[in-house]
């Protein structure tokens, strides 16, 4: 009896093993395939900034190049200093922007997110408040141009993302984790609000950090609104407004060639679309898998506390 019992229990570990490892080969298999369909629209994207216009008015999009054609990418580098300048003025934005945007949510969540702060309540009750008036475009232009003098200025373009009380929010959820025995032994071993902040809960709230960090790199990346708006010098033109404004200038080319009786298929419409997103969208998607760690752990603990 007890030898059958043990063959039973062996069989049954065996049996579950086997159950174990199919599950997990299926989870790979459909894991796998997801990855594979979210690639998909980038694909296409790269494929049709290198189509012929002509073969994409015929045939639309393809995952693959039907006849392949740089006709794209040669008038969006039509004035490659142009397009490297933009790059400088988007990276130093969003680099000083992100900077200082971490440094200064991150200290106000800090705060507070202390429980011995007798004034957390009513700051954040302040700060929440900000969320739910908004003075209105026009207030906001007069008040940035006039008053802080920041008309064709890169703060112009700085100052919108600078803080974000979403973010904040997110921030202190994190920090509120930190275990309140960290910081009392810091404090009986000297240390001073600002040594422990950044010594401890920084280091703590690292994930968090890095998941707002690359929503906030991306708002300033993607921002071309402002740049309309404040912007008049070339040479202070980002990424994103250049774009605009060299695709905005090929489709009035394209009405005039056609209102004067000149051919415009020729001409890259479809094709330099998908080829400025290409250029613009390439960086991001090379930065991203050195914060991926940190993004994804940042999501799955805040899926976890909320």
């Amino acid at each position: 009896m007890g030898k059958s019992k043990e063959n039973e229990t062996v069989e049954l570990m065996v049996r579950r093993g086997k159950e174990q490892r199919m599950f997990d080969i299926l989870g790979v298999v459909i894991m796998v395939v997801l990855a594979a369909i979210c690639l998909l629209p980038f694909i296409m994207l790269l494929s049709a900034s290198i189509t012929e216009e002509n073969y994409i008015m015929q045939h639309g999009y393809g995952l693959l190049p039907g006849k392949i054609s740089f006709q794209a990418y040669r008038t969006l580098f039509e004035h490659p200093m142009d397009i490297l300048r933009a790059y400088g003025v988007t990276i130093f934005i969003t680099a000083t922007g992100t900077g200082l945007g971490l440094l200064i949510t991150s200290m106000a969540a800090y705060v507070i997110s202390r429980p011995d702060f007798k004034y957390r309540n009513k700051i954040s009750f302040y700060f929440y408040f900000t969320t739910l008036f908004n003075g209105g475009m026009l207030s906001v232009y007069i008040f940035v141009v006039r008053y802080l003098g920041l008309k064709d200025s890169l703060m112009a373009l700085i100052l919108p993302y600078l803080v974000n009380v979403f973010y904040m929010l997110v921030l202190k959820s994190f920090m509120s984790s930190v275990p309140m025995s960290i910081i009392e032994s810091a404090k009986m071993d000297g240390a001073g609000e600002f040594l422990i902040f950044v010594k401890f809960v920084l280091p703590l709230s690292k994930a968090g950090l890095a998941t707002v960090g690359l929503f906030v790199a991306l708002d300033y990346w993607n921002d071309w609104y402002n740049a309309m708006l404040y912007i008049e010098s070339n040479t202070k033109y980002p990424l994103q407004y250049l774009l605009y404004n060299m695709l905005a200038a090929k489709q009035v080319l394209a009405r005039i060639a056609a209102q004067i009786g000149i051919s415009a298929n020729s001409m890259p419409s479809n094709s330099l679309k998908m080829a400025m997103a290409v250029v613009a969208t390439g960086p991001v998607i090379l930065v991203y898998p050195f914060v991926q760690k940190y993004f994804v752990q940042g999501i799955t603990i805040g899926a976890v506390k909320g």
